[in-house]
Order: structure tokens, then C-alpha cells, then sequence
């Protein structure tokens, strides 16, 4: 432990080429930067994907997603006007009703007649 005391008492004060830092030190503190922005980044794509596909929402999403609260509340299920758009919705997709009637079927649902 002596030999390293004296070896750096006795080594010079510019020990590393002239008392500069080396030429590379803005990479760290530039790929540390870069690190949080990539992982704030990653949490807001995820968060703002999970919002858009209304995962947010117990009893809303895709497929008929439930979500981790379990069955949607009431109020939501006991919506007619919403249950006959989806109903109209899926047999559009299966193609049960053409585009024309969809349309024309919709703004009813949506007029209220």
C-alpha cells in the first residue's frame, strides 16, 4: 500500500498527456441522454398505444378486450343505441349489408330514427 502512496505523491501532476481529460468524454454524457429519451419515448408510445386502443377503459378495447377490472359497468352495457351500432358494425364486416345500407342504417342509428 506504501508503493502505491508514493508512486502517486510521486508522479506528476499532468499525468495524463498535458492535464487534459481525454477527447472522448462527450460520449457519455451524450449516450446517457440518448438512453432516457429512448426509454421516455418507449413509455410514451406505449402508454399513448394502450389510451388509443382503450385499454384505459374497463369493458372498452379490441376483440372484446375486458380489461383486468373484470365485466364492463351497467351503464355501459345497457346502452341500446350503442349495442344495434355494433351489431350493424359486425355484420357490415361479415358482409351481411352492403356499404349503402350500412350508411343509410347508421345515420338512422345516429339521427335517433
Amino acid at each position: 500500500m506504501t508503493t502505491l502512496a508514493a508512486q502517486v505523491v510521486a508522479s506528476p501532476p499532468e499525468w495524463h498527456d498535458g492535464g487534459d481529460p481525454p477527447a472522448f468524454w462527450p460520449i457519455f454524457p451524450i449516450t446517457f441522454g440518448l438512453f432516457w429519451l429512448a426509454v421516455l419515448g418507449t413509455a410514451f408510445y406505449l402508454i399513448r398505444r394502450r389510451i388509443a386502443a382503450g385499454g384505459g377503459r374497463p369493458g372498452t378495447g379490441p376483440g372484446g378486450w375486458r380489461g383486468p377490472f373484470g365485466p364492463p359497468d351497467a351503464a355501459h352495457e345497457a346502452d341500446p343505441m350503442r349495442n344495434a351500432q355494433l351489431i350493424l358494425a359486425e355484420r357490415f364486416a361479415r358482409g351481411e349489408v352492403d356499404e349503402d345500407e350500412f350508411l343509410m342504417r347508421m345515420s338512422a342509428l345516429r339521427n335517433g330514427g
